[in-house]
């Protein structure tokens, strides 16, 4: 026989086990070029800038 469980594991036990498993909101700030709100440490999509140089050209023209 295989390995099985010696009890069954609680409902509550089971979710607190999952209470990291939500997905948590990202940090918003806005751009220094365009002011637009983009990700903290991301290349802003509007704009293309990363941290003053132009990294990628710009999504939205």
């Amino acid at each position: 026989m295989g390995a099985l469980p010696k009890r069954k594991i609680s409902k509550s036990r089971r979710d607190r086990r999952r209470s990291h498993h939500a997905l948590k909101t990202f940090h918003l700030v806005a751009c220094s070029e365009c002011g637009s709100m983009k990700r903290a440490h991301h290349v802003c999509l509007d704009c293309g800038m990363y941290r003053g140089r132009q990294v990628v050209k710009p999504l939205v023209e």
